[in-house]
């Protein structure tokens, strides 16, 4: 289990890092929740990370940790590319469901204008 976690996991940020928004609905379930956007499915996903991409284009995630237990992953990440701050750090705890992402609770210390 906990290697589909961490393959879901990677899968996510290497397509949002590669600015493949249509990957989200191989990576995400199609009940898909996210906490912090209160939004459900891939769908918010896919909009989410074209806004993202449309205010930071050059925006790219690093993984710092992972960790993975069960079908539970936290991930604390950078995010570069964002100008005029320091790297922001993000932290994620996500649910995995038959190796998709079904549930995602997050915070960032990203700066919004």
């Amino acid at each position: 289990m906990t290697d589909d976690v961490r393959a879901a996991a990677r899968r996510m940020y290497a397509a949002f890092n590669a600015h493949d928004h249509a990957a989200t609905a191989e990576i995400f379930t199609a009940n898909f929740y996210s906490h912090p956007l209160g939004t459900v499915g891939p769908q918010s996903v896919t909009q989410a990370w074209q806004r993202f991409h449309e205010a930071f284009p050059d925006a790219h995630v690093v993984v710092e940790d992972m960790v993975v237990e069960g079908d539970t992953a936290a991930v604390r990440t950078s995010v570069h590319g964002i100008p005029g701050q320091p790297s922001p750090t993000m932290l994620e705890i996500f649910r995995v469901r038959d190796g998709r992402i079904a549930e995602l609770w997050g915070l960032s210390s990203l700066q919004r204008a």
